[in-house]
């Protein structure tokens, strides 16, 4: 079989589960269609068991599952359980991929893609470590090849500092925010160079600090303004420093092949727990400010198995429809 010709994106619009999504669509050689769901407060209340939203049906101009049907839906978040399941019906030939836990065995999913520290498990269920993303090899080759003026000035070793927030499961204490900025100034004493991303959940008081670092020489802090340096950050980086609050950051980190180093804020979950001590089995992790990560790795991605196991399942399905097996 060719390459799928249409691939939908599904997702209730939020970057961090739209994001890894277009990386697998990216991978199979196709530009995803975008589609986001909206469904009013009473509907998604009772998701991932109840319908979609009427307000949205497939024969409203412009509805998230309006047709044509894709040959593949990459699918995330617990909004758009009812909407896949939806999918599959008006739609049987569609391969449909659900990532992440849907909390119901009814999902609609030809292949659910769940990492290590979720529950599902049998046939039909692909266990991966990380996230997918879109910090391919290639991807991240081409910019070492022709790194951006801005950065290739500075001088090695160079760290890449990913900062989240306040989350549900974390939350940056004053205490923690300080010894952060520490941190980072301490490697700076060492001759290290910063190229530092923050998130729209950065306290405040912790923007506020990263920026006045700029007046550093061998600092770069991305304001939000221009191009998105984040993935020149990793692959120009030696080490990358990242705060557990994001597992999808963590993930991108260990990409790169580079030593990861996890700030703790206050908080956690069993979960993340987990995922970082499966990651800490391949990868090479460290906890930042105090027990440094050392050595580089074989780089970990999951995004081309990812997409080779869709590609597979989309081209068996395929071939049955066509062979009138289906």
């Amino acid at each position: 079989m060719t390459e799928p010709k249409l691939v939908w994106v599904l997702t209730d619009g939020k970057a961090g589960d739209e994001q890894p999504l277009i990386g697998i669509a990216e991978a199979l050689g196709s530009t995803p269609v975008l589609r986001h769901v909206h469904p009013r407060r009473l509907f998604a209340a009772l998701m991932p068991w109840g319908p979609i939203d009427p307000q949205e049906s497939e024969r409203r101009s412009g509805a998230p599952l309006a047709p044509p049907w894709p040959d593949i839906c990459l699918a995330t978040g617990r909004r758009t359980v009812a909407y896949l399941r939806r999918l599959k019906r008006l739609s049987p030939q569609t391969f449909t991929v659900f990532f992440k836990d849907p909390r119901t065995t009814c999902h609609g999913a030809d292949l659910l893609v769940v990492q290590a520290h979720d529950k599902p498990r049998g046939k039909g269920v692909m266990v991966i470590t990380t996230a997918p993303n879109r910090i391919l090899p290639e991807r991240l080759a081409a910019i070492r090849a022709a790194p951006p003026a801005i950065l290739a000035g500075l001088p090695a070793p160079r760290v890449a500092v990913l900062i989240g927030g306040d989350s549900r499961h974390h939350r940056f204490t004053d205490a923690d925010i300080s010894a952060f900025e520490v941190g980072l100034r301490e490697h700076l004493a060492q001759g290290k160079s910063l190229m530092i991303t923050a998130s729209r959940r950065t306290p405040l008081r912790l923007r506020v600090g990263l920026e006045a670092l700029r007046a550093e020489q061998r600092v770069h802090f991305w304001d939000g303004c221009g191009d998105n340096p984040y993935a020149a950050y990793l692959a120009l980086a030696d080490e990358v420093i990242v705060t557990a609050d994001s597992t999808n950051m963590i993930g991108e980190a260990a990409a790169t092949g580079r030593p990861v180093q996890i700030f703790y804020p206050h908080g956690g979950h069993p979960k993340i727990t987990s995922f970082i001590a499966a990651l800490s089995k391949t990868a090479v992790v460290g906890r930042f400010p105090n027990a440094p990560a050392i050595g580089d790795y074989a780089p970990i991605n999951s995004t081309e198995s990812v997409a080779q196991a869709i590609g597979a399942g989309w081209s068996a399905r395929a071939s049955g429809w066509e062979d009138g097996r289906q």
